[in-house]
């Protein structure tokens, strides 16, 4: 665990919080979310929960079907998960219960989605993105409907136990990163050359119990592009997570394969791949910023807010 005092060039990241925790059997590429100040890293055979203030952690029961790269939020103090692979998990959405530690299927999915990702806002949990799960690929019926996947949105009204109309990401693409900020969906899409960036008006307030109809609710609007240089290609080499912190940031980190000159008036002056490059994004001013470099000791990143 690490903490990130301020989104600014400036600061630095302090590494006194790391544990020495054995998460090998939570394979790679684990999901976190947070109830309050406590982490949930979620694998595909295991759980681990983290408490922040007193850094005590705990083994808590495991998903009921192993699947990995799935879509996992908070909504109301319990944890959804749903999409991923394994054939008996990809089409059930699971909720985790952390009063009890226990978990139970409360739907199923309309759409069975590998590499998606997890948002919620308003009681409703989105799965985003990701690629359909069997049938066929390339050029084919099978490889179109991938394609419409990965720039798309289901999303699940948790106390009404229904599903909404699905949402399409304006301008297509591959949806790479999402998280979610006082009441907004914001939504990384990939385009091989570029990337586009959007924010879906996730607000309820005039509506619930399976309505979907309240004012501005569902609407988007395209963002300021992160800073990309013109000579990377995105490519499969090339990953990031992102999450919403406090009331208006958005924190980017490129995980995997990113250009060190991403902003050359940062002062870095080498050229090549480097993992950890951390952009924040300031919703209220509508800009992009450098942060600090995540140190080199952490790779593959997974991100997550937490109350301090």
């Amino acid at each position: 665990t690490l903490s990130f005092p301020s989104p600014r060039p400036a600061a630095t990241w302090d590494l006194s919080l790391c544990l020495p925790i054995n998460t090998a059997s939570l394979h790679s590429l684990p999901r976190l979310v947070s109830i309050g100040p406590r982490i949930y890293i979620i694998g595909r055979n295991s759980m681990l929960r983290y408490n922040a203030w007193t850094h005590h952690v705990t083994a808590k029961s495991p998903m009921l079907f192993p699947r990995k790269k799935f879509a996992a939020a908070v909504v109301s103090n319990k944890i959804y998960v749903a999409g991923g692979g394994g054939s008996r998990a990809a089409s059930a959405v699971e909720e985790y219960d952390p009063e009890t530690d226990t978990w139970r299927v409360v739907a199923y999915s309309q759409r069975m989605r590998y590499g998606c990702i997890g948002a919620a806002v308003d009681g409703v949990f989105y799965v985003i993105g990701g690629l359909k799960i069997g049938g066929a690929s390339g050029n084919g019926a099978g490889g179109i409907e991938a394609h419409v996947y990965a720039s798309s949105m289901d999303l699940y009204d948790v106390e009404a136990r229904v599903w909404l109309r699905s949402r399409a990401v304006p301008g297509g693409g591959c949806v790479v990163a999402a998280c979610a900020v006082a009441g907004y969906v914001y939504v990384l899409t990939s385009h091989v050359v570029e990337l586009s960036f959007w924010r879906f008006d996730a607000r309820r307030k005039c509506g619930g119990g399976g309505d979907d109809s309240s004012e501005g609710f569902g609407e988007w609007c395209k963002m300021k592009s992160p800073p990309m240089p013109t000579q990377i290609r995105l490519d499969g080499t090339v990953r990031f997570c992102c999450v919403g912190v406090g009331d208006n940031k958005v924190i980017l980190v490129q995980v995997v394969g990113c250009i060190d000159d991403l902003l050359r008036r940062s002062g870095r002056s080498q050229r090549g791949f480097k993992d950890g490059l951390v952009l924040v994004y300031d919703s209220g001013g509508g800009e992009w910023s450098r942060g600090p470099d995540l140190p080199e000791v952490i790779r593959r990143a997974a991100c997550v807010s937490v109350e301090c």
